[in-house]
């Protein structure tokens, strides 16, 4: 196994900032406190978290060149 010819910018690409953010939203919503929480259904969160995913599947398929 080895990486691609643009490992480097990676960051760069949609797919990975969506998930990015998917892992952070779920490190921040475990993180908030009990109170805050009970305060956004959790359903917002897991939709949330779903939909960034979604479009880090759909931002894999789009060309995304340097150009």
């Amino acid at each position: 196994m080895r990486f691609g010819k643009n490992w480097h910018k990676i960051w760069r690409y949609y797919s990975t900032q969506a998930m990015v953010l998917a892992g952070l939203a779920q490190t921040t919503w475990v993180s908030l406190p009990d109170d805050l929480r009970s305060s956004v259904p959790n359903d917002w969160v897991s939709y949330g978290t779903m939909g960034l995913l979604v479009i880090g599947v759909v931002g894999r398929a789009v060309s995304q060149d340097d150009s």
